[in-house]
């Protein structure tokens, strides 16, 4: 006898592609359909606390989750298109359900075995991406929070790593930290 199962949609997003430091990182996620969470969004349009609140509930009702990452180093020697979707392929192989189908946010789909789709904008679009967005964003501020306290000096708690007017500042007087992407305009000029 064979039982019919609603098809699993694995939602997989990015974040850090912008910043300067620190690694990106994916999450993906397979929501089950008998818990649904509400107030799933782009993790760019919550607030950090909302955020953080979702990404407990996604962990404790999905299905599956994983959240995988690329160093600095990685994005330096492969650029950061390809470590955004090395992340996420690390994501999906390490979900311990196999999902039917891979949604990614975007135009390009990682190297998987499984069936994917590009969906731009889909973090806004599908609740599984959204999901993935809400953990991926919320691992890697949790990330930047800790290289805030190895390197107090840049400013990571507040900026993320992201290329603002303090950050750029700091970089220029205190100069390049191990964990800083050789390859970012800013950071390379500070080098050459």
């Amino acid at each position: 006898m064979m039982f019919h199962h609603e098809q699993l949609i694995c939602g997989v997003d990015e974040a850090g592609r912008g910043p300067l430091a620190g690694a990106v990182f994916a999450a993906a996620v397979i929501l089950n359909p008998d818990r649904p969470i509400s107030g799933l969004a782009d993790s760019k349009k919550l607030s950090e606390k909302k955020r953080d609140l979702l990404s407990i509930e996604i962990k404790q009702n999905a299905l599956a989750w994983a959240i995988a990452s690329c160093s600095a180093t990685e994005i330096d020697e492969i650029n950061i298109l390809q470590a955004s979707l090395l992340a996420m392929k690390r994501a999906i192989e390490l979900l311990h359900i196999k999902a039917d189908l891979v949604q990614v946010d975007g135009n390009k789909c990682p190297n998987i075995s499984l069936p994917c789709e590009a969906i731009i904008g889909g973090d806004n679009k599908v609740q599984a991406i959204s999901a993935a967005s809400i953990l991926a964003k919320t691992a890697r501020d949790a990330e930047l929070y800790i290289l805030d306290k190895q390197y107090p000096m840049y400013g990571f708690a507040q900026h993320k790593g992201y290329p603002t007017a303090y950050h750029l500042e700091m970089l220029n007087l205190h100069g390049v930290s191990p964990i800083h992407r050789l390859t970012y305009a800013p950071v390379r000029r500070l080098l050459s």
